[in-house]
């Protein structure tokens, strides 16, 4: 009876993400549907490059900025934050006349690295319609800008953000990346994104902003201390106007994850903070985990009669919901059953997040641990 129980549980909570969350699955909010026409007049933007050690992507970055068809005014502001490997001049050299770099001042408590870098980055940008913060690992077509643009013109949105096209190149990748994506949209699904009421969120490689938006905001301050800065960026932007969340082939991140442990750095980096760095969250998350992605492999190996056959209808719509994800991505279908397997990677991230989080290493990128001590 325990076995029937729980898998009439898990096969319920599948229908329920299938049928009533938002089509989370479905990777329909795509960048190249409903684009309004273009608008009659080019407004200025100006990209803000937040940059700190990125010498091995950073020259790519650039170029594909400096290389926009935009009609209108455009320009680029990197801001350097205290990078030792040569990232500021090798910016330079790719960026052309777009390009300003800035020198980052030391970074002031209470701050993440990044937006204490993007803050200064849009002090620097002076007064245009919309800035556009933009990542230093991100690859950008050479209409990624008119698109945006055109979209938020003729949408009338404070926000458009485009989730980047991860790199899904190595083993790991290939295993681990499109589920990424897949959670994410889980947690945010696009289309409740994209509603006038609802969640906000954002994917911070690509985000469009009004100025006038983000200053009745309060501006970056108000988020200074965000370790998932993204997602805090559009719940902020969304109480001051529509905002639109989409995928994307346009944006490309370059950084390259070659093996499972530097995609358990970068999960584990805010996994904690996703749950308020609470231990009662994390502990709720443990078990979901195990009842969603677990239990229903095991019911259909080791079950009999009605709890095998719940489990395995479980099992089969799990790896059905992840079969878009794998088609954006161009993976084999056959990574859906492996969704158990992949879950219990995640599960495994976020209980190192928290251990580093305890350890006072919380948020650790590029040497710093841009997270409370625990």
């Amino acid at each position: 009876m325990i076995g029937i129980a729980i898998g009439a549980l898990t096969l319920a909570i599948w229908l329920y993400l299938l049928l009533a969350n938002g089509g989370f699955w479905l990777a329909r909010e795509r960048d190249t549907a409903g684009l309004p026409a273009a608008p009659p007049t080019w407004p200025e933007v100006v990209a803000v490059v937040p940059a700190r050690d990125e010498a091995e992507v950073i020259a790519t970055v650039i170029a594909s900025l400096a290389a926009q068809d935009y009609p209108g005014d455009f320009r680029i502001v990197l801001i350097d934050d205290g990078s030792s490997d040569g990232t500021a001049t090798l910016a330079a050299a790719a960026g052309g006349a777009r390009l300003t770099v800035v020198s980052g001042v030391p970074l002031v408590e209470g701050w993440t690295g990044k937006l204490w870098a993007v803050s200064q980055g849009i002090a620097a940008a002076g007064t245009p319609r919309y800035l556009w913060l933009t990542d230093a690992d991100i690859a950008h077509a050479p209409d990624t800008l008119r698109s945006l643009v055109t979209r938020a013109e003729g949408g009338g949105l404070a926000l458009v953000s485009l989730m980047a096209k991860l790199r899904c190149v190595s083993f790991a990748e290939r295993a681990l990346v499109p589920a990424f994506v897949y959670f994410f949209e889980m947690l945010y699904p696009f289309a409740r994104v994209n509603a006038p009421r609802g969640i906000g969120a954002a994917a911070g490689g690509c985000m469009l902003v009004r100025r006038d938006a983000l200053e009745r905001a309060g501006g970056i301050a108000a988020i200074r201390g965000a370790l998932i800065d993204d997602c805090a960026f559009g719940a902020l932007i969304k109480r001051h106007g529509r905002i639109w969340l989409g995928l994307t082939d346009r944006a490309r991140s370059i950084r390259r994850y070659d093996t499972a442990g530097s995609i358990a750095a970068m999960i584990s980096r805010s996994a904690y903070a996703q749950l308020d760095y609470a231990a009662w969250k994390l502990a709720g998350t443990i078990v979901g985990l195990g009842l969603i992605y677990a239990a229903p492999p095991l019911l259909a190996v080791l079950g009999s009669g009605p709890a095998r056959m719940l489990g395995a209808a479980a099992w089969l719509a799990m790896a059905v919901s992840i079969q878009p994800m794998l088609r954006f991505y161009r993976r084999s279908p056959l990574w859906g059953p492996a969704l158990p397997l992949i879950a219990a990677f995640y599960g495994a991230c976020t209980l190192l997040s928290a251990w580093q989080h305890w350890q006072g290493r919380g948020g650790m990128w590029k040497g710093r641990a841009q997270a409370a001590r625990g």
